[in-house]
Formats: C-alpha cells, sequence, structure tokens
C-alpha cells in the first residue's frame, strides 16, 4: 500500500470555507493534509463564493454567540498571517415587531454571553442612523458592536493558501467516489481512478453532504440543499456614500416574514446588498441560477424602511448560491460513526448562516480528528442523532424564524 498509494495524516474532502479551514488547521499543527475539491477551487457551485457575508453574534440560541466571538478571533488571525484584509468591521443592527420571539430570544441571548446591547425604540432608530432606517411605532431596533462583512472567495483562498504555507497539499478536479474504512484509516477513490490513504478523514462537501454520506454509509442526513439568491439594490444619487461602512452603516436583519438581510455598500459602489432567507428547495445538479422567491414583499420592506433612499423597483444585480438547510437550521458536526467510528468527521447543514464560524468550525474538526473531541466548543446541538430522536431536530421556541428558509421553497 505505501509503495502505489499516496499517504496523509488527514484528507479533507470538500473546498469550500469549512474544509479550507480545516486544512489549514491541520497543517498549521504538523498534520500532512490532503485538501479535495471536486471542481475547480474557488468555483461558484456550491456555498463558500461571492463578494460578501454577515459576521454577526446576534443569535436567538444561545450557543453560536460564544462561537462568533472565537471566530473573529480566528479570522484576525489569519489576516495577520496572510498580511490582509478579508473582514471589515462595522456595527450589527437587528429589527423587528416588538412581539417578535426570535428577537426577544436574541437580546436575552446577547445578555447572556455579556454582549453589549441596545435596544432602541423607531424615534431613536431614526436618530441613530439619520433617518437612513425608519421602522413603524411597534418595532425595536437591537444594535451590538459584534457585526461585519467578509469577503467569502477572497477568504476561502485565504485559508487555502495558508494551509499550503503550513504543508497542505490541494488538488481540485477531484470527485470522491468512495470513502472505504481499512485498517489503520481511510481509502478515498476519487472519479478518476487516483486513491488516498488518511488515518482521519473530514467530509465538508456542503449541498453534496446528503447525496455522498448515503452512498458511503447509507445513512440518510436531513439536510436538504436549497438555491438562494443574493440581490442587490441601487442606492439613489446623492446617498450612496451614507449606507458604506466608513459612514457607520451596519450590516443588519429583519425578523419576521420574510427574514430579510443585509450588508452596508462595499463591493459594488453605489449598491446595496438586500436579499431574503430562503429560497427553492433543489440538488445541486438541479439549479435554475434565476431568483428563487416572490419580490414584492422585498420590494416593500425595502421602501418603508429606507425611506426612499434605495430604489425598490427591481433589483439592478442577482447572484444564485447555496443553503444546506437542516430541520432545525442547526449545523452538522459529528463522527460519522458506523464502521467508521471516529475515523470520519463530517461537517455540514449550515443553513445560510455558518461561513462567519468557519474559522472555529475548522479549528473543532480539526480538533475531533487529532484528539477526538472539540476543545474549545460544547458539540451536543450539532449531532447526527438528534434528528432519530426529534426528526426536526433541536427543539426551539421561535419557530417563526426556523421555518422562514423553508417557507419559501
Amino acid at each position: 500500500m505505501e509503495n502505489s498509494i499516496e499517504m496523509f495524516d488527514v484528507i479533507v474532502i470538500g473546498a469550500g470555507i469549512m474544509g479550507s479551514c480545516t486544512a489549514y488547521q491541520t497543517s498549521k499543527r504538523s498534520q500532512k493534509t490532503l485538501l479535495l475539491e471536486q471542481f475547480d477551487f474557488l468555483h461558484h457551485r456550491g456555498s463558500s463564493h461571492g463578494e460578501s457575508r454577515t459576521i454577526r453574534a446576534t443569535y436567538p440560541e444561545d450557543y453560536y454567540p460564544k462561537m462568533v466571538l472565537k471566530s473573529e478571533t480566528l479570522w484576525r488571525e489569519a489576516e495577520s498571517e496572510i498580511g490582509y484584509k478579508v473582514y471589515f468591521k462595522t456595527s450589527q443592527f437587528d429589527l423587528g415587531p416588538t412581539d417578535n420571539k426570535a428577537l426577544q430570544s436574541v437580546i436575552s441571548s446577547c445578555e447572556k454571553n455579556s454582549i453589549p446591547v441596545r435596544v432602541l425604540d423607531n424615534k431613536q432608530v431614526f436618530d441613530e442612523y439619520g433617518g437612513l432606517i425608519q421602522l413603524p411605532e411597534n418595532w425595536v431596533g437591537v444594535v451590538t458592536e459584534y457585526g461585519g462583512v467578509i469577503k467569502p472567495t477572497k477568504a476561502v483562498s485565504m485559508f487555502q493558501t495558508l494551509a499550503v504555507k503550513n504543508g497542505a497539499f490541494l488538488k481540485d478536479n477531484m470527485e470522491v467516489v468512495e470513502i472505504k474504512k481499512v485498517e489503520g484509516g481511510v481509502l478515498v477513490s476519487v472519479k478518476s481512478g487516483e486513491v488516498f490513504w488518511g488515518k482521519k478523514c473530514v467530509v465538508t462537501v456542503g449541498p453534496w453532504m446528503k447525496k455522498l454520506v448515503k452512498s458511503v454509509t447509507g445513512i440518510v442526513l436531513p439536510i436538504q440543499p436549497l438555491e438562494t439568491t443574493v440581490m442587490y439594490w441601487k442606492i439613489k444619487e446623492g446617498y450612496e456614500s451614507k449606507f458604506t461602512i466608513e459612514n457607520g452603516f451596519p450590516t443588519f436583519a429583519s425578523y419576521g416574514e420574510p427574514y430579510i438581510y443585509g450588508t452596508p455598500s462595499l463591493e459594488f459602489p453605489g449598491l446595496i446588498k438586500i436579499p431574503v432567507h430562503g429560497g427553492r428547495l433543489c440538488e445541486p445538479t438541479d439549479r435554475t441560477w434565476t431568483p428563487t422567491v416572490s419580490l414584492d414583499p422585498l420590494k416593500q420592506w425595502i421602501q418603508e424602511k429606507f425611506g426612499g433612499f434605495v430604489d425598490s423597483t427591481k433589483p439592478v444585480m442577482t447572484q444564485s448560491c447555496m443553503y444546506s438547510v437542516t430541520p432545525d437550521e442547526d449545523f452538522v458536526i459529528d463522527f460519522l460513526g458506523e464502521e467508521f467510528g471516529k475515523d470520519v468527521v463530517i461537517a455540514g447543514g449550515f443553513s445560510g448562516h455558518g461561513f462567519k464560524m468557519g474559522p472555529i468550525v475548522g479549528k473543532i474538526l480539526a480538533d475531533l480528528v487529532m484528539v477526538g473531541e472539540a476543545k474549545d466548543v460544547e458539540l451536543m446541538y450539532f449531532g447526527i442523532k438528534r434528528f432519530e430522536k426529534n426528526p426536526k431536530g433541536n427543539l426551539k421556541e421561535f419557530d417563526d424564524q426556523v421555518s422562514s428558509a423553508h417557507s419559501l421553497s
């Protein structure tokens, strides 16, 4: 075997943000690491490409803020190693009806996690943002300091570059067709016929997770691929600079139906990103590459909340992206089990909100394959077996939020 098959300490399958962060972490710890990608590196077919992602610590669930804060430190650490920025900091602004359960849970979650939070009424919001954001009387705004924009394609490239610098081997256009348990590790076979041996294996294949895990073990994970649409809207003439990070404009999320989020004007001057969290259920090979949601509620939201400063007639630009959604919108981070025991770890189902936590997820996955447990984060909410007890996964008191991504299919 040693003469015919190349051997590694860790084989990482899938070179999106999670896989690239994992390869960075394992190679940093002197593990001979192989990162495999089925398409070209930095491709546009999955969930880790594009111009911007939000980073925020505001979550209804208590367990995500800690992960985001740890991740923020790791983003900064990687930036210092590479020498350029991928994370552009601003504040985070959450808004919604006063009685929205998810938004109320966000406020209490911040308090439990010692995250400074300010709750503003509609008049205070108007003053805070110089009239750019206008809320109805029965809405509140929630301001926290942990917000910002991450450049996704640039970020994935950063972690891949650092992994190579640490000695990792990267191979793209390598579609994995089999993962087989053998004595002392696993064999990973790709479509071209090449076979690699690894002591441990990490699977981070995004929308392809359900298909790959089923083919390898027969286990059907409730991870549903979903096609979503990123939309950019034109800021009206004379107001372009007001919606920038330099002017203090925040990343934002609007609770209720539909759940809307956005980032300041950054990647395209004069445009602001405002999409809906949701889309069309599909398979990764069955995509339309066209807008997937009804625009009317979003157009109305833009008109009402941005008071005519943003042209709500239609988006001037759209981009297709993929989510991998679990029933509870919580991640799946666990050992694959079965005959693989602790030799194979899977991470998926990031449900459209995982990118910001890529660095901490990569650290967790490195810990799992190297020492058999996560050192920094409690993984009780991310286990595979939670769906055996309840098909809906983790029980939550704010179903209005969890259902939003699924309701637009």
